[in-house]
């Protein structure tokens, strides 16, 4: 089973774009924070880069910018 369910923040206004056959799809890096910390005490940040196809990706165009916090599930490739 391939799902992951990430909840963080977008680091730059995302692009709509569209495949030659005319899909919509766009591009971003979603920071995600982890939940522990490290040796020094300190939580660190990773960053996912993240597409989103069709629909949804018309819908991200639209309704989300930089920094907004969102919520992603999907399967890593």
């Amino acid at each position: 089973m391939n799902r992951v369910m990430l909840i963080g923040r977008l680091t730059a206004k995302p692009e709509l774009r569209y495949t030659a056959s005319n899909v919509p799809f766009t591009r971003f890096s979603l920071a995600v924070n982890r939940t522990f910390s490290n040796g020094n005490g300190e939580r660190e940040t990773d960053f996912l880069n993240i597409i989103v196809w069709r629909k949804q990706a018309e819908n991200v165009k639209n309704y989300v910018k930089q920094g907004s916090q969102i919520a992603v599930e999907g399967r890593i490739q």
